[in-house]
């Protein structure tokens, strides 16, 4: 009997958690325009209100939030309309962050892929800095890095699609959000603003601050998930510690080992075995990862990520990334580590 196949690729998306598809559903059949004026438009609004309240608590935020149809136009709405004059962004942001600032100064980063906070901007700049990085999971110092661009005068965006649910966000001008990142449905996020005063407005709904009829079942949705998702971050940690040691173990390397990571996403490197080649062994054996690389127009360009932090094109091509859930146990890094540890002896026989 063939296994059922090990998903491993919650960075990229997460599956719906049950609440969530329960208050999608629930919401669809009482659907109506929340801008409408008439009864059912009236009750819409205030479920609305009501979920923007509940997300705001459940994020810790007592500032505007605007919702969006996910963390990328969150991080557009920032970027282009921040009342600011500059833009700069750390060298290790994700690639919806780096196709609207093509033009914005890159803040270096070390060998563990963390900014430092000697090298941030001066006044009338809005930095883009992620709390936790999409590919190896390392955590920014963000205090230290608000408290420095405070001090000279300079706004901070940060983008926390892989933290919010998973950990305590800390304060920022900006903070912008993606629901499926987190158990909730597809298609909807929010921009989280310390003050509406730092933002142009562009009219329509949402204060002014972005047009077009919200989309309440997903909201509804986005806030049953962040109410259902506690508690399964500490078991993600000690699974994580867990495939670290067996990956060392196995002769691989952990991705910014001795960095402060988060515990739900981590990077490997298979010396001398192509990611792409493993994806196709993993996923041959029915496990779900992904590459340490992006795939952009049908070829695999090497991580801006780990060129960042010093890494060679030829060691980055070699680096998948895996990421858990609520739903990963015990069995699925064994699992894992048992297919990883086949691949790489596959490759040794084959080099001898």
């Amino acid at each position: 009997m063939s296994l059922a196949r090990l998903y491993l690729d919650h960075a990229a998306t997460t599956p719906m958690l049950p609440r969530a598809r329960a208050a999608v559903a629930e919401a669809m059949e009482r659907w109506a325009n929340p801008s409408s004026p008439h009864a059912e438009g009236r009750a819409a609004r205030a479920a609305l209100e009501d979920a923007r309240a509940r997300i705001a608590a459940q994020l810790g935020h007592s500032g505007p939030l605007i919702f969006t149809s996910g963390a990328s136009e969150a991080i557009e709405i920032a970027m282009r309309r921040g009342k600011a004059a500059g833009r700069t962004l750390s060298a290790v942001e994700h690639d919806a962050v780096r196709r609207v600032a093509r033009d914005a100064v890159i803040l270096p980063v070390d060998r563990f892929g963390q900014a430092q906070e000697d090298a941030v901007g001066g006044a009338g700049t809005l930095h883009a800095i992620q709390l936790v990085n999409n590919e190896t999971g390392v955590v920014q110092p963000i205090d230290a890095l608000r408290a420095r661009i405070a001090e000279r005068g300079g706004l901070l965006l940060m983008d926390a699609a892989q933290a919010a649910g998973k950990m305590a966000l800390p304060a920022a001008d900006f903070v912008s959000i993606s629901a499926h990142k987190l158990g909730g449905p597809p298609g909807i996020g929010a921009l989280l603003v310390r003050d509406l005063g730092l933002l142009e407005p562009s009219g329509g709904q949402e204060q002014g601050y972005r047009g077009g009829t919200e989309n309440l079942p997903a909201i509804m949705g986005f806030a049953a998930a962040l109410e259902e998702g506690d508690g399964w971050t500490s078991r993600a940690s000690r699974l994580r510690d867990r495939l670290d040691s067996a990956i060392r173990d196995s002769g691989g390397t952990v991705v910014a080992d001795e960095a402060r990571r988060a515990p739900a996403i981590a990077s490997y490197r298979m010396p001398g075995v192509a990611a792409t080649a493993q994806l196709i062994r993993f996923d041959m054996a029915g496990i779900s990862v992904s590459a340490g690389s992006a795939c952009s127009s049908g070829s695999l360009k090497p991580s801006h990520v780990l060129a960042a932090m010093g890494w060679s094109e030829a060691e980055a091509r070699e680096v998948v990334r895996v990421s858990f859930g609520p739903q990963t146990e015990d069995a699925d890094i064994d699992r894992f580590v048992s297919e990883w540890r086949k691949i790489a002896a596959s490759a040794r026989t084959s080099a001898a």
